[in-house]
């Protein structure tokens, strides 16, 4: 693997093959590799977390307007997503009943 070291000496990118930028090799079983490697993956896990969360509210939207215009019926679902349905709406008007949520429609969990 090739490498660009910051001014400080740390890894700042990694590429397989040698390029303008990334001239130093490391070999791929170095631990400041690893650790450089592994500190990105952390990194996007918590992004990609994140945006599930964002997403679970965009599928129960989505999912209540289906449901409104009578494209689905709560029954159609299968029973696990019912409960799974009626869990959050039970949840999110016990947390609203206390005020923890914004008034807005497009508040995110």
């Amino acid at each position: 693997m090739f490498i660009k070291r910051s001014e400080s000496g740390q890894i700042e990118q990694v590429s397989r093959e040698a390029t303008e930028e990334c001239r130093e090799f490391v070999p791929p079983c170095s631990p400041e590799l690893q650790a450089f490697v592994a500190e990105g993956e952390d990194h996007d896990n918590q992004a990609l977390t994140q945006s599930d969360l964002a997403f679970v509210r965009v599928l129960e939207d989505v999912i209540n307007v289906l449901m409104d215009k009578g494209v689905i019926s709560f029954t159609d679902l299968p029973e696990p997503a019912q409960q799974k349905l009626l869990d959050r709406q039970s949840l999110r008007k016990r947390i609203n009943s206390v005020g923890l949520m914004p008034d807005s429609e497009d508040d995110t969990i």
